[in-house]
This record gives C-alpha cells, sequence and structure tokens, in this order.
C-alpha cells in the first residue's frame, strides 16, 4: 500500500525548503528534519486527545485500492485506531530513517565549510616628512578565507578558519630574512605568500548552567578569533570577533571563558569573557642543540590576558569595556637591520570602552532606523623594564612610564543613491603616546587605529548578488602629528617624535598617507 501521508510530508517539507539558492543542500535537509520533527509533535499530541483531522486521516489511510473514510462528526473528526497509531509511527521512523541517511551522504557528519573570498585593488601614496612621495598605483591582492565549523554533540563543536592571502603574480611580498616575518600576529591579515595559513582554530564548550547556577558559560581553547573585533568589523559587515578593537586587532593563541549575566543582572545581553593568550614563545628551533629549550632565544614568552564586559545589549543599544596586560613586549634590535633580531622591552595596559546605537530613536523614520553611530575611548599605559634594552616609546626618559589616549567615532547609514548600499565615516585621534595592539587591521597602509595623529576614513558598500557578492569603495587618509605609530613598543620604531622634528630621519617618517580601495567579495 502506498503511504500518501508519507509522500504528502515529505513533500511539504521539500516545497518549504526548496529555495534551492539560499543555502547549502545540508541545511535544506536539515530544516526538513525540524518540520518532519514539529509534525511529529503534532501528531502525538492529536493521539493524545485520540481524534485527528479529516483531512489527516484520509491521507493515512487513503490510497489506489480503497475508497476515502467517512466521517459523521459535526467537528469533522475521527477516532484513531491502535492500527492507525501504528502505521503513523512507522511512518515517522521511516521518515527518521531516511534523513538520516540523507545526512550522512550530503556530509552532515562532517565539517561544515564556508567561503569568503575577495578580490582587491589598492592606490597606496605616502608622504614623508622630507616632503618627498613614495606610492603604488595599483595593488592588486587576493583574499581567501575557508571556514570549517563542526558540532560533535550538544554542547562541545570545533570551529577554524584557513587563509589564503597575497599579491597579484608575487609570491612573497616580504623579506626573507626579515625578523619581524616570524611574527604571525598578522598571518592571516597579510598580502604575504601562496600559502594557505591556520587563521584560527579551536573547541568551544558550552552549557546553560555553570556549577548549578542559572549561568549560560562558554570556554574555547586554541588559535583565537581576534581580529575584525567590535566597532572595526562595521565597515565590512562582517560578524565580531570577541575583542574591542580599539585596544586589540591581532592573531593569537589562548583561550577564554565567557559567562552570561542575564539572569543576575536583570539587564538584556549583560556578559563577561576572560582571555588569557600567548603571542609569542621562547623556544630553540628543533633543530637546535637544545631543541625548544629557550637557552639561546633574545626574547621571552610574550603572555596577555584580560576582561571583556558588556553591562547592556539589546541589539539597539550596546555599552562594552576591556582591559587587558600584556608582558615582554618587543622591538627590533636594528631598525636598519632586521635580520638581527628582536629584544624585549616592556609591558602594556590597555583599557577601552565603547557604546553604540543601532538604529536612531524609535521610528522616527526608516532612514534612522536603519542607521548606527558609536563612540569609543580608550588608554594606553607603558610598563618598561630596566633591562638596558632602550626603554618604550623614546622621549627624554624611555624608562618612565607613559601614558596615551585616543577617541574613535563613527557612523553607518543607508544610501540615498542605491536601495541596499550602505555609506560609513570614521574618525579617530590618537595622542603622542598612544600605542594599541592593532597591527591585524585590515588596511595595507597601517593600522588607522595606531595613529598619533587624526585618520579619516569614507565608505561605500553595495550588494550586488543579495549578501553573496558585494562591491566595496573605500578611502582611508592618515595625517600623523609623531611619528612610530606603526612600530613595535621599544624606542627603536616605537620612538614618538614630532614629525616636523625628525631632522635625520625625515627621509623614512611618513607624514600623511592614504589608501583608495575597491573590492569585490563573495560570501557563501
Amino acid at each position: 500500500m502506498k503511504h500518501r501521508f508519507l509522500g504528502s510530508v515529505i513533500a511539504a517539507a521539500l516545497m518549504s525548503t526548496t529555495v534551492m539558492a539560499e543555502g547549502t543542500m545540508l541545511e535544506r535537509f536539515e530544516a526538513m528534519e525540524k518540520e518532519m520533527n514539529a509534525l511529529k509533535a503534532e501528531i502525538a499530541a492529536m493521539k493524545a486527545e485520540k481524534t485527528v483531522p479529516v483531512a489527516i486521516k484520509k491521507a493515512i489511510v487513503e490510497d489506489d485500492d480503497e475508497e476515502p473514510v467517512k466521517t459523521t462528526s459535526s467537528k469533522a473528526k475521527v477516532a484513531i485506531t491502535k492500527n492507525d497509531e501504528k502505521s503513523i509511527s512507522e511512518q515517522f521512523e521511516d521518515i527518521q530513517d531516511q534523513l538520516s541517511t540523507l545526512n550522512k551522504k550530503t556530509n552532515g557528519n562532517a565539517i561544515k565549510w564556508d567561503v569568503d573570498f575577495r578580490t582587491t585593488a589598492d592606490n597606496i601614496s605616502y608622504k614623508m616628512a622630507d616632503g618627498s612621495k613614495v606610492s603604488n598605483d595599483a595593488l592588486f591582492t587576493n583574499r581567501l578565507w575557508l571556514g570549517m565549523n563542526y558540532a560533535a554533540t550538544k554542547h562541545l563543536s570545533f570551529t577554524g578558519q584557513l587563509a589564503y592571502n597575497k599579491t597579484f603574480g608575487h609570491r612573497a611580498a616580504q623579506n626573507a630574512s626579515n625578523a619581524n616575518d616570524g611574527f604571525d600576529w598578522v598571518s592571516g591579515e597579510s598580502a604575504y605568500d601562496d600559502t594557505l595559513r591556520l587563521r584560527s582554530a579551536y573547541f568551544y564548550y558550552q552549557d546553560d548552567e555553570f556549577l548549578g547556577t542559572d549561568i549560560p558559560w562558554t570556554i574555547s581553547v586554541g588559535r583565537r578569533p581576534s581580529t575584525e573585533g567590535h566597532l572595526i568589523n562595521l565597515r565590512d559587515g562582517d560578524q565580531a570577533s570577541s575583542p574591542l578593537a580599539h585596544t586589540i586587532n591581532v592573531e593569537f593563541d589562548g583561550a577564554s571563558a565567557k559567562f552570561g549575566m542575564e539572569g543576575v543582572t536583570g539587564l538584556p545581553g549583560s556578559y563577561f569573557k576572560l582571555c588569557a593568550g600567548r603571542g609569542m614563545s621562547s623556544a630553540e628551533p628543533r633543530f637546535s642543540s637544545a631543541p625548544y629549550s629557550d637557552q639561546n632565544t633574545t626574547v621571552n614568552n610574550i603572555d596577555m590576558a584580560g576582561i571583556i564586559i558588556v553591562p547592556y545589549d539589546d541589539k539597539q543599544y550596546s555599552v562594552g569595556m576591556q582591559y587587558t596586560y600584556a608582558n615582554n613586549l618587543i622591538d627590533n634590535v636594528d631598525p636598519t637591520n632586521p635580520s638581527a633580531g628582536m629584544k624585549t622591552v616592556g609591558g602594556l595596559t590597555t583599557a577601552t570602552a565603547f557604546a553604540m546605537v543601532n538604529g536612531i530613536g524609535n521610528d522616527w523614520s526608516d532612514f534612522l532606523d536603519d542607521s548606527l553611530i558609536f563612540i569609543s575611548g580608550a588608554m594606553s599605559k607603558t610598563d618598561p623594564y630596566t633591562n638596558g634594552n632602550g626603554g618604550m616609546l623614546g622621549g627624554s626618559n624611555p624608562y618612565d612610564s607613559k601614558t596615551g589616549y585616543s577617541y574613535w567615532i563613527g557612523t553607518q547609514f543607508p544610501s540615498l543613491i542605491s536601495e541596499e548600499g550602505r555609506w560609513g565615516a570614521e574618525f579617530n585621534h590618537g595622542s603622542q603616546y598612544w600605542r594599541p595592539i592593532t597591527y591585524g587591521e585590515d588596511t595595507l597602509i597601517g593600522s588607522k587605529i595606531a595613529a598619533r595623529g587624526n585618520a579619516y576614513e569614507l565608505y561605500f558598500t553595495e550588494p550586488l548578488v543579495k549578501d553573496i557578492l558585494s562591491f566595496q569603495l573605500r578611502y582611508t587618509y592618515i595625517d600623523y602629528d609623531f611619528s612610530g605609530s606603526n612600530g613595535f613598543f621599544g624606542s627603536t620604531s616605537g620612538t614618538s617624535t614630532a614629525i616636523s622634528s625628525t631632522m635625520g630621519n625625515a627621509g623614512s617618517t611618513i607624514d600623511k598617507s592614504q589608501d583608495i580601495r575597491a573590492y569585490i567579495r563573495y560570501k557563501f
């Protein structure tokens, strides 16, 4: 006997999930399974009442050889017999078996992949402190991110991302003898070579209770997703990673634990997060006399720890704060000879706080409803080591602690010339001794957030094919007041000197820089 009910349920599930271009095959089958479970629950409820609508009763028992069931009930319901109950149960078991088989055959038990591919053209120019200019009229790059996810259980999952980022027709855009190139804070963010690198990889455990309390929590360990953090993510429409990007925007290896506090504070979206990681390991190479020991290394382990607190986030109004401390930070031994290596110079404290409104007002206008504004303030404070390595950030006494400040404001709003496009405008300012850890920022002329001076940015993003293919035109301009914005933490590359008084180094000190960028991006 043909099961008309089974066929109609599968057909309905297929119809409800068959916007074929909108998702992956696996996602469609998962949607089918979800709908099957909902139907099963509905039938179970009917069985509990011992009644079922005539239309369903007909679908269950009607086939080519039998007449439709007749009913005389005024409510158009009939009793379900034990045979009918058994038939429904068996058919749902068949559906679940078939869905399980389909999931296995369509990678339901394997890693799920997503693709983010971007081709970019940058027009870059620099004006040096001596008035000379250097530029690159058209630098083309390809960037590929391959995301991977797998949920082994309800509580435990894995997430990772591979990255490829290089200039057109050029295998390596760096000096092979440069000691800075062993530094992996930016390995997935910079246009290096044709190597596929690991940008992030970590396991993720989550639960709704922490030590018997109603506090949802998560813990993860691995290579952290710590670039494209809060606020800097807005310009490219990326989902924000954990850090507040005003002070931290680098890749690193470590761990984090997050605790949801809504049930405790009564405030929507409130949580705090503990983070710790290692930015560089003091270890000898594999084929040294004492592999992986630290006997001959010139720098110490670089460790960083911090806390992120979000007291309120209802998706329209949000505020967040972040505090970090990093030790054993480094600088070049000799900036004119990159192969000379690095030296340990001291520690650094950073703190930042932001507020954002995503949807201005309440139904004041469609334009304001789809607009956002934000403001962020930050500080940094050096902790120089008196180890004879030159102190931090220069000055009359480089071994004195120095405090820097920065503020950052921005807005994003709907396009007035197209239906789906968006405009964005940002401005940030940094003081003489401002020093964040933002080397992973996606700006080829250096981190705009690290600028000791003023930085301006304007961009326009236009979706071409839904949210899959997009185009962006972006302009970034930085006017430096002091040198060392893109250096390290010591008094070698990080010395902060007024641009007007750079004297002998004027030919190698950047006064102003700009980057005109256009890209086309595919995400699916």
